[in-house]
């Protein structure tokens, strides 16, 4: 598995992200859906990683600058063929390593409460996040939930 930063203008992140956004709005209220598209991901606060195997991609995951101390995690998404091989462990610790070396203390993230959400729950419980209530601009929601981890 290769991690590297992506620019965004390859059309298999276009593609990944496509399929990521409709999975959100399939399962929570348009109000509800956090997911970033294309444009919102290229934002200065944010960098942006790809894994790959080969020239296969095989999933995806960002992260968020919210303050000098506080990232956020956005768009963390598996190609639905590199399920359960430890695609999302490995982007997971990738980032919460590069939000350790920039100096972040606290590291957070919103994802759905519904069934569907509940392998990213696990994930995030697995690496110690636990819940927490909305950060930054968020509100609560019965479709959210928000955890956060200390680094």
């Amino acid at each position: 598995m290769n991690i590297q930063v992506d620019d965004l203008s390859g059309p298999e992140i276009a593609q990944l992200l496509t399929e990521h956004l409709n999975d959100m709005h399939a399962t929570s209220p348009a109000e509800s859906v956090h997911a970033l598209d294309l444009s919102g991901l290229k934002k200065s606060n944010i960098t942006f990683w790809t894994v790959w195997e080969n020239d296969q991609l095989l999933g995806c995951g960002a992260l968020k600058q919210l303050d000098a101390t506080h990232g956020e995690i956005k768009s963390m998404r598996t190609n639905n063929t590199a399920r359960n091989k430890g695609v999302a462990s490995s982007l997971l610790q990738h980032i919460l390593r590069t939000a350790m070396e920039q100096g972040m203390k606290k590291i957070s993230l919103e994802t759905g409460s519904q069934n569907f959400f509940e392998p990213a729950r696990r994930l995030y419980q697995k690496y110690g996040f636990t819940e927490c209530g909305p950060f930054a601009d968020y509100k609560l929601d019965p479709y959210s939930v928000f955890m956060s981890k200390a680094l």
